[in-house]
């Protein structure tokens, strides 16, 4: 075989490479925009409860079921056609979401919504995959693509909150418009079309298996961050475990599996993936916690926590692309043990945490962890798609991102579960006779009935709430200290001989000689 190396991206991939980061940054502040318009839609719609929760998670929950499905329909039919089309449906969602008149309307077009979303998030991360053949200009690209995904879940609340200053709700989910009208113009100019020509139709038993035990699972896990260990959300838990059991066997013994196993005989695969997952639920955790340590304990609005916030994000964004240049000098194992520990720095930090200690110490550990985790993540995301043959890009794409919800949620249903534990232990005996038990349960419920109780009483209790929750931060991060250094030594020593980037070098020549895997078409 003539080994050559393989052809470097030009302006034309990186012009494409901008155009992909865009829906991929609004996928991430769509999440952040609703949480801010609940109280405004509430108003307006007056959903009953039921209908509020429907109308807050169904866009995650579907982004998350159809993931794995998108990431293998977009190698059938054309990873760019699945984007377009993704696109479209995502913006014409939007403006139906900005001008919802129903509470039951606004529960179908965010379903629409996610359904859109997870058409676009694989198949943005497998377009990149094969426009960029090059293992350190994939890296690159793929840190910036990532680093995107932190910047909308930053400037959500910033931008959520100047447009509700000033316009009705919908006006939050028009922000789309724009940028997917970009995506469809340019986007048959700047991207090519891939497709495995040998793919066969997609088993829809498959799918639906898929469906039901990612929905399952993480149903279940922020049942759990919200209520704790209840018999409802265990039971979802249990069901979504079986039914992945029963979807792995389905995939072996199929001849066209929706989901390749051997994938995860891969070692840079695999041990890259538990990274991710891993790295994904301490960010996710601990920044769930801290933004409600922003606003609840110290008063901030969401927008003014999402300044707050925002150099941690640019720190975080920075790291990784220093990252990705670093990574084509040494092993990827030694900067992940390297980041893994500036976050546990961090973490020993947050441990510092009080109640009246200011947004500054929690600014500070903030911006260690973004800067030591950031990294992690976006090189976790490179060596998964890039230890992947170019024609299952799809799927490994779709893997990466079901990691990252399975984290996040993962993440934050441990960590809200220790500082609710945490806090309810602390305010025993705190909560007056006259206050309502929900005191002793939620920091919420305690700022409720404090603003309820006559002068000091009521001073006395929020400031008893404020600093059990404080307390639980500090828990948190004092458990996850050695945890995190533990992972460094373990990822460092079993990735240490894993370089991903011959690997991919490899494929790509193979795929260079070949020519069989994966079919570019012509624009």
């Amino acid at each position: 075989m003539n080994v050559t190396a393989p052809p470097r991206a030009t302006k034309r991939e990186w012009l494409g490479l901008a155009v992909l980061a865009l829906p991929s940054m609004l996928v991430t502040m769509d999440l952040t925009l609703l949480h801010l318009a609940v109280p405004h839609l509430s108003a307006d719609l007056d959903p009953s409860s039921s209908q509020l929760l429907w109308i807050t998670d169904i866009y995650g929950f579907l982004i998350a079921g159809f993931l794995v499905t998108m990431g293998t329909v977009g190698d059938r039919v054309g990873r760019r056609r699945l984007l377009l089309g993704g696109a479209t449906v995502f913006g014409i969602a939007s403006v139906l979401t900005a001008y919802a008149q129903t509470p039951e309307m606004l529960i179908v077009t965010r379903a629409l919504l996610g359904v859109a979303g997870a058409c676009l998030a694989p198949s943005t991360l497998s377009l990149i995959r094969n426009m960029f053949p090059s293992p350190q200009q994939r890296t690159t690209a793929v840190t910036v693509w990532s680093t995107s995904f932190m910047l909308g879940g930053a400037l959500g609340p910033v931008v959520g909150g100047v447009l509700l200053e000033h316009f009705w709700w919908g006006s939050v989910f028009l922000l789309a418009v724009p940028i997917m009208v970009l995506l469809l113009a340019v986007g048959p100019v700047l991207l090519p079309e891939y497709r495995n020509p040998e793919a066969d139709r997609v088993d829809l038993a498959s799918a639906a298996l898929s469906m039901v035990s990612v929905l399952s699972l993480i149903y279940g896990l922020k049942e759990v961050a919200k209520h704790g260990l209840q018999p409802v959300p265990t039971v979802m838990i249990v069901v979504g475990l079986a039914v992945g059991v029963v979807f792995v066997r389905r995939q072996r013994g199929l001849a066209h599996p929706l989901l390749d196993m051997a994938l995860f005989r891969n070692r840079a695969f695999s041990a890259s993936l538990t990274t991710l997952l891993l790295t994904v639920m301490f960010l996710m955790g601990v920044q769930f916690v801290v933004a409600q340590f922003l606003q609840s304990v110290l008063g901030l609005s969401p927008m003014q926590a999402g300044l707050w916030m925002l150099p941690a994000v640019l720190a975080g964004m920075v790291a990784a692309l220093a990252a990705s240049g670093i990574v084509s000098k040494v092993r990827s194992a030694y900067v992940f043990g390297a980041g893994m520990v500036v976050a546990a720095v961090g973490f020993g930090l947050l441990t510092q945490v009080e109640a009246g200690s200011g947004p500054g110490v929690v600014v500070a550990a903030s911006i260690l962890m973004f800067a030591g985790l950031a990294p992690v993540s976006a090189l976790g995301i490179d060596m998964i798609v890039g230890a992947a043959p170019p024609d299952r890009a799809g799927p490994a794409a779709a893997i990466s991102e079901t990691a990252n919800e399975f984290g996040g949620a993962l993440g934050i249903a441990v960590v809200g579960s220790i500082v609710n534990a945490v806090y309810q232990s602390r305010m025993t005996g705190e909560v007056p006779a006259s206050a309502p038990a929900s005191a002793g349960d939620t920091l919420a419920g305690a700022l409720q009935a404090a603003a309820r109780l006559p002068g000091q009483a009521g001073d006395a209790l929020a400031e008893a709430a404020r600093s059990a929750f404080a307390h639980g931060l500090q828990m948190n991060a004092l458990v996850a200290t050695p945890l995190i250094l533990i992972t460094a030594a373990v990822v460092t020593v079993v990735l240490r001989n894993v370089n991903p980037a011959e690997q991919a070098e490899d494929d790509a020549v193979d795929h260079a000689d070949g020519g069989k895997d994966v079919a570019p078409s012509s624009l």
